[in-house]
């Protein structure tokens, strides 16, 4: 991960307090963010706690969700906030064993049975209150490669699908240099890495194949890999075999793309090729439509938009927290945290190292909701 702007994120003002998930422990099983002696910013002491606070899930959000606890735990320096990155499924499956007090994850909480669990029921009976999915991270999928010689790749979701399914397996295919036109292609061989870890990333890259490939992926969207090549744990694991592999191919968060120095294709749903930045991806979750009830804020997100200049390969990554928290203590430590990470000035510095800060109108109802938290 880059290195974190201590410096220019301690002194942002941390106002409010919160309420959150009531299955939380003190078994701290993954990274922490902790600060040194001294509080940084007068307003984020009155709403400083001391203790540990643990959440798991996404690995998509690590990088985003570890910036955002290193610039709390620098104005907080009694605090301590853990973050697991052990995939969107496993932190789900940890929240509902009541041992971290959060999850964050790349797809809301299932609503309709599937492997005999309703997500959101569950989590509702081990919160004792509705279980609320906030929007916080907004983070691009890339289809991230390495291909010797090729600077410059644009993809149609239709040849994106052929590829990941095994169906096209040189980098000269007709059918690539049909979308890319003036580019010189090699004969390497494509080598498709996916996430053999279950990811909401892959759940998220797969609704988008489905929605917008036109019959190209017929599989049935999930956080298991149903297409072809070779399988790597966590983000990190794809854009390693990528960034070590002539013709490698991925599907990856933009700021795993970003660190590995990887290529970056851009993407043609039907209304022009479309560049992977902060401004187009904030276009695409602008045009996302409510898909939960009052301050539940799950979002439909339109895979296959033909809108010029929406980039449209993306997922958001939820904090999944109990509306009502069952250790008043411990949710107000959360609120505190998750009113920092909602806030204008952290959104605005995850943009530096690969996401794209939440639209304002998505922010101000994350705000509320947070607000409403008790």
């Amino acid at each position: 991960m880059k290195t974190l702007r201590l410096g220019q994120l301690a002194s942002i003002a941390l106002v409010g307090s919160i309420a959150l998930a009531g299955c939380g422990s003190d078994n701290n099983a993954g990274t922490g963010a902790t600060a040194g002696s001294g509080s940084s910013g007068s307003a984020a002491a009155a709403d400083c706690f001391d203790g540990t606070l643990n959440a798991e899930g996404s690995s998509a959000q690590k990088n985003a969700f570890e910036e955002a606890a290193a610039s709390y735990t620098a104005a907080c320096s009694g605090a301590t906030v853990n973050y697991n990155p052990t995939g969107s499924g496993a932190g789900i499956k940890q929240m509902l064993a009541g041992q971290v007090d959060f999850a964050g994850s790349d797809s809301a909480l299932k609503t309709e049975e599937k492997d005999g669990v309703v997500e959101s029921d569950a989590a509702a009976q081990v919160c004792g209150s509705p279980a609320w999915n906030l929007p916080m991270v907004t983070g691009p999928i890339a289809i991230a490669y390495n291909v010797g010689g090729v600077d410059s790749l644009t993809l149609t979701p239709t040849v994106a699908a052929d590829i990941f399914n095994g169906k096209i397996t040189t980098w000269n295919d007709p059918k690539i240099a049909a979308v890319n036109s003036g580019v010189t292609l090699p004969a390497t061989a494509i080598k498709v890495f996916f996430r053999s870890d279950e990811s909401g990333t892959t759940e998220n890259f797969t609704k988008y194949l489905a929605a917008a490939s036109d019959g190209g992926w017929t599989a049935e969207p999930g956080k298991k890999w149903t297409g072809k090549g070779e399988g790597k744990e966590k983000s990190s694991g794809v854009a390693e075999g990528v960034k070590s592999t002539d013709g490698g191919i991925t599907y990856v968060e933009w700021s795993y793309a970003k660190d590995n120095d990887l290529g970056v294709a851009k993407i043609d749903n039907g209304g022009g090729a479309v560049e992977l930045t902060g401004e187009t991806v904030g276009k695409a979750v602008e045009a996302a439509q409510p898909d939960g009830e009052g301050n539940d804020l799950r979002l439909k997100l339109d895979y296959a938009t033909k809108e010029a200049g929406a980039y449209p390969i993306l997922l958001v990554t939820y904090e999944i927290v109990c509306s009502k928290n069952k250790d008043a203590e411990k949710g107000k430590n959360i609120k505190s945290f998750l009113k920092h990470f909602a806030s204008a000035d952290v959104q605005k510095s995850l943009e530096d190292i690969g996401y794209a800060p939440l639209p304002a109108s998505v922010q101000s109802k994350v705000e509320t909701a947070i607000e409403a938290l008790s």
